[in-house]
């Protein structure tokens, strides 16, 4: 049993808002962490993936929305009526704490009946385990940064890092699935991972859109796979599949709906006219990537020069989800994206606060750190001032350093190593 960051925060939102969703994809422990805040409440959940429950839910919503609060619902998106019946509740009474509700699909993906609840609702993301969860520790690397950088960083070369590429590597190809994880080999997980992709596509989608072609969604899935931690180029994918724009298009948004995928917007494009606007695809998990791009451990152990290019893009997946999942723990972050100028200038990722200061990071599978390593954030550094607390290089080296002024070194698992 993994201790969720995201606890602490529902039942904080759930003080405020009168209904609190959590969403996220199908298995990444949704339903256990409502479980544990109806533990804590005292009250039961109504699972809608039983089938005699959806049955009942389904012919009367109302009767399950109408007592004491508060009320549990697992999966609502089977019986979006719910939502209308939680609506006509609360125009009888809209105070907070009323209803806490899972999904497996983007709200905003739902048909309009499902925008009942547009403006009573606070959405929470649960994202795939960190590797803090993983190990029992708490993170606080992305709060300490924006804190004091250079404290912080002083701190961490205290330590040398001990964690090796293979330990990396296994890490990156596990993902942060708990079903996953618990698996006893990887040829196991690799089965899961199969049977997971096969499911979400196969069922999930079909609840949203009536998809004529499986096979169309598996082969752009595994397309964007390959373009994780990417410029998102969807017009090459379907000329590679020989489909249209639209359709390919419209399939990318089906893969976001259910938490497959997500688009890294760009950040700053207000900075100057050189900034581009494209975003970046990344996977949610880097474990699916790999499987979806046939990477073991193994394969990626050897070297091979084509494997170790994707190897820099899984890493970096890996990198900004890790980074995603500790910045939505914390209030005041105003923009999280990727910064590149037409003149190919770029920076893998930026997280921005409400007063404006950010944080800008560059992931890299090196043990060592380069000069060219820093020209991109040395630029970013120079053109924001005061406001740009810090410049990181990730890298799989063992010490963390600063190289100059809030510019920094720092081994990749600083993320979650105490």
């Amino acid at each position: 049993m993994h201790i969720r960051r995201l606890l602490e925060i529902a039942q904080a939102r759930f003080a405020d808002d009168p209904v609190v969703l959590l969403e996220g994809p199908r298995t990444v422990g949704k339903s256990a962490l409502l479980q544990e805040i109806a533990a804590i409440n005292r009250v039961s959940v109504v699972d809608l993936d039983n089938p005699p429950t959806f049955d009942a839910v389904n012919a009367d919503p109302a009767a399950f929305v109408a007592g004491p609060p508060p009320i549990m619902i697992d999966e609502y998106q089977k019986v979006t009526r719910l939502l209308d019946a939680i609506k006509s509740e609360l125009n009888k009474d809209g105070s907070a704490g009323r209803f806490i509700i899972t999904g497996s699909t983007r709200y905003e993906a739902l048909p309009l009946i499902a925008q009942a609840l547009t403006g009573r609702l606070h959405q929470l993301t649960v994202h795939p385990l960190t590797q803090g969860e993983i190990n029992g520790v708490k993170e606080h690397f992305l709060e300490e940064l924006f804190s004091d950088s250079n404290r912080s960083v002083k701190e961490m070369a205290a330590v040398a890092s001990t964690t090796t590429r293979t330990e990396y590597i296994e890490k990156i190809t596990a993902g942060g699935f708990p079903i996953a994880l618990n698996r006893k080999s990887p040829t196991s997980r690799g089965r899961w991972f199969d049977d997971y992709i096969k499911l979400t596509l196969g069922r999930d989608l079909k609840s949203i859109s009536n998809v004529k072609k499986d096979a169309d969604l598996s082969k752009i899935l595994t397309k964007l796979a390959g373009q994780t931690a990417q410029i998102l180029n969807i017009n090459r994918i379907a000329n590679e599949l020989e489909i249209s724009q639209e359709t390919a298009r419209r399939h990318l948004k089906l893969l976001e709906a259910v938490f497959l995928v997500y688009e890294l917007d760009a950040w700053g494009t207000t900075l100057n006219a050189r900034s581009a606007s494209h975003p970046k695809i990344h996977m949610t998990d880097s474990g699916v990537a790999a499987r979806l791009m046939r990477l073991t451990t193994e394969k990626l152990e050897k070297k091979n020069g084509a494997d170790q290019t994707e190897l820099g893009h899984l890493l970096e997946t890996f990198v900004v989800g890790e980074l995603i999942r500790q910045a939505s723990w914390m209030d005041g972050i105003a923009g999280i994206g990727h910064w590149r100028t037409y003149d190919q200038q770029e920076v893998d990722l930026v997280i921005e606060r409400d007063d404006g200061t950010l944080i800008a990071f560059e992931v890299k599978t090196a043990g060592a750190a380069s000069p060219a390593d820093f020209k991109h954030l040395r630029t970013l550094r120079d053109k924001m001032g005061t406001v740009f607390t810090a410049g990181v290089v990730f890298y799989l080296g063992d010490r963390a350093y600063t190289i100059e002024d809030r510019l920094h070194v720092i081994p990749v698992d600083r993320l979650w190593v105490p």
